[in-house]
């Protein structure tokens, strides 16, 4: 029976590392684009030269090493290092050096700044590209789980928990004590004094992270990382985790700003679209967001930036879970601008004295003008409006221009409104469900708002090779006027190599 046969592992072969790769291999882009960019001007650190020991490893270096491996799905930095030695694209990229993994992890946890810079320099080229518009942008965010378990996130009522529990078993080991002692033949307890010490430390541990607690002013605090918060992922479902931010273009659903809270979504939409507008360098653009973002003081920020919201209207609940019937919802009075009155169902006008009240909930703070009626105590269908006794009254907010503006845009942009989901949503689940990409290995908000751009910045790479490929995207880089780009004059290696590829091989019989 015949098979096919192999070349045999001891069969010499004259060829270099550039016939292994292809032109369109990734890998050549991200060499064209380390290269291009003067890394030292987005603020990575520089590894100065010592008197003693051997040099330091160039900086695109690491970059080259973390852009090939986040595109590939591996994110490790002991296996970024063993695929130094093993795979033959890196050993093109990285023209065979092979740095330690300490040395590659390091890169990553000191470079957070530059690498969130990196990624919003990669916008600006891909705007500049005309793969960006700038038109229609969705936002939306995702978890990401910390490098934190439940277990070391602790509020206030966790915390009176375990001390109510170490009170309850000191008190048992302290009656067995006695009971001991009362008896005539008292027997020795077993480990019951050690356990009453393990206790009395513990207790010692929660009392200090109670006063941690107190002083830091948040609701809650996490051991490992500082920085990660329990946070509502679906459902009733809490995770300790990061909420990752994503702004898209809907022209070819590239992510043109990011950055990483540990909050949820309702006071977090101005911050993405501002920094979404920055990034692009546009005048204005409309945003289409979620319901979770619906907040009026997010609202009045935006439009004061000029970004027109299209933020989903969340469900009208009821204003009195004892009186208020559909029909009699606040969405059912009408408001008149011009003499600041609402209008009820019945053609009955509510006014204000004028005077602002300050309402302070735990998520936001905000200014409102009370409206009432005196009809409101003869009306017919008082029970169906209220219960209140002295009849209905309204609660007018400081940003309720702004957010009516936003939802009569909802209602009138309902097919434009569905893009959304197209748009941003698969993001996030070929980040995290394709490539693994869900949870952070490193801790602090800063870190981790590097990783997350780093990720982003992948994505986009990875997309804009999809949409162009690697030659034309390399000639559109090398073409690009950045105030980045390197002094040193960019070469390919490829033309390189081809001019001195004769040269290199048996020069004496060249002389000959």
């Amino acid at each position: 029976m015949q098979h096919i046969l192999g070349i045999s592992r001891y069969q010499m072969r004259i060829s270099s590392l550039e016939d292994a790769i292809s032109p369109d291999n990734q890998v050549r882009f991200i060499d064209a684009f380390v290269s291009f960019v003067d890394l030292s001007k987005l603020g990575f650190e520089v590894k100065t030269l010592k008197k003693e020991g051997r040099p330091s490893y160039n900086n695109q270096l690491f970059l080259k090493t973390y852009l090939y491996g986040y595109l590939n799905g591996i994110r490790s930095s002991r296996k970024l290092e063993k695929e130094c030695f093993r795979n033959i694209e890196m050993q093109w990229l990285l023209e065979d050096i092979r740095p330690n993994y300490h040395s590659i992890s390091d890169f990553r946890k000191d470079n957070p700044v530059a690498l969130k810079n990196l990624f919003k320099l990669f916008v600006s080229f891909l705007k500049d590209a005309d793969l960006i518009a700038g038109e229609i942008i969705a936002i939306d965010g995702t978890k990401s789980r910390a490098h934190n378990s439940k277990k070391a996130n602790f509020n206030q009522k966790k915390i009176d928990k375990h001390l109510e529990y170490i009170e309850a078993k000191t008190q048992e080991y302290l009656d067995a004590l006695e009971e001991n002692d009362a008896k005539e033949n008292p027997v020795k307890p077993q480990n019951i004094q050690q356990n009453i010490e393990r206790l009395k430390q513990n207790k010692i541990r929660y009392e200090l992270l109670e006063e941690k607690l107190k002083a830091s002013g948040e609701p809650q605090i996490s051991t490992t990382d500082s920085d990660a918060r329990a946070l509502l992922v679906q459902g009733q479902v809490v995770e300790i985790s990061f909420n990752v931010q994503a702004a898209v273009d809907a022209k070819h659903n590239l992510v043109v700003a990011t950055h990483t809270i540990n909050k949820n979504d309702r006071s977090a939409l101005s911050a993405i679209a501002i920094e979404a507008k920055e990034n692009l360098g546009i005048e204005t653009y409309t945003a289409l967001v979620d319901k979770g973002y619906h907040n009026g003081k997010q609202i009045e920020i935006c439009k004061q930036a000029n970004i027109t919201t299209i933020v989903a209207q969340p469900e009208q609940g009821k204003s009195n879970e004892n009186g208020t019937t559909k029909d009699y919802l606040v969405a059912q009075f009408q408001y008149d601008q011009n003499t600041d009155t609402y209008t009820c169902p019945q053609g009955e006008t509510l006014k204000t004295t004028g005077s602002w009240h300050k309402k302070t909930t735990d998520r936001d703070s905000y200014n409102f003008k009370k409206y009432r009626t005196p009809k409101c105590r003869e009306c017919p269908v008082k029970h169906l409006c209220t219960s209140r006794a002295g009849g209905r009254e309204i609660d007018r907010s400081q940003y309720a221009d702004a957010v009516e503006e936003n939802n009569k845009r909802y209602h009138a942009n309902a097919q434009l409104y569905r893009k959304r989901q197209e748009i941003n949503e698969h993001i996030f689940g070929t980040i995290k469900r394709q490539w693994g990409y869900n949870h952070t290995n490193l801790t602090g908000l800063e870190k981790v708002n590097g990783e997350h751009s780093l990720i982003m910045l992948v994505y986009n790479i990875k997309r804009s090779i999809n949409i162009l490929g690697v030659p034309d995207l390399i000639a559109k880089l090398q073409k690009w006027n950045s105030p980045y780009k390197t002094k040193v004059l960019f070469l390919t290696k490829t033309s390189y190599l081809k001019l001195n590829r004769t040269s290199d091989f048996y020069p004496e019989k060249l002389a000959a």
